[in-house]
C-alpha cells in the first residue's frame, strides 16, 4: 500500500521512485539467492539422511537376523547344557563310588605307615 500521509503526490520525484523500487528489487534479489541456498542445503542434508536411513535399515535388518539365530540356537544350547549337567552328575557318582572304594585303602594305609613309624621309632632307625 502506498504511504498517504504527509505527502502529496508529487512530493516524490521519479527517479527516487526508480531508487526505491531498484533497492526493493535488490533486496528481494538477496532474499532469494538467500532462499535458494538454504533449500540446496536442506536437499543436500536429506540426500545425506536417506542414505543414513537406507544404513540404519540394512543394520537393523542384519539384528533381527542374529536375534533371529539366536532364538533359534537357544533350544539346542539348552539341550546342550542338559546333557553336560547329566554328564557331571555322572562323573560325581563315579567319584563318590571311587572314594567310598579308596576310603579303606587310606584306612588301611594310614595304620600300615603308623605301624612302620612306630616300628622305626622303636627300633630307631
Amino acid at each position: 500500500m502506498a504511504d498517504k500521509s504527509d505527502r502529496s503526490p508529487r512530493s516524490r520525484t521519479g527517479r527516487e521512485r526508480i531508487k526505491t523500487l531498484t533497492q526493493a528489487a535488490l533486496n528481494a534479489d538477496v532474499t532469494v539467492e538467500q532462499v535458494e541456498a538454504v533449500l540446496e542445503d536442506l536437499g543436500d542434508t536429506l540426500t545425506d539422511l536417506n542414505v543414513s536411513t537406507s544404513s540404519l535399515d540394512a543394520t537393523l535388518e542384519r539384528f533381527n537376523e542374529t536375534i533371529t539365530r539366536i532364538d533359534e540356537l537357544a533350544p539346542r544350547l539348552i539341550g546342550v547344557v542338559e546333557r553336560l549337567e547329566a554328564i557331571v552328575e555322572r562323573v560325581e557318582r563315579i567319584v563318590g563310588i571311587g572314594e567310598s572304594v579308596m576310603a579303606p585303602w587310606a584306612v588301611t594305609e594310614n595304620a600300615v605307615r603308623g605301624a612302620v613309624n612306630a616300628v622305626r621309632k622303636s627300633t630307631g632307625l
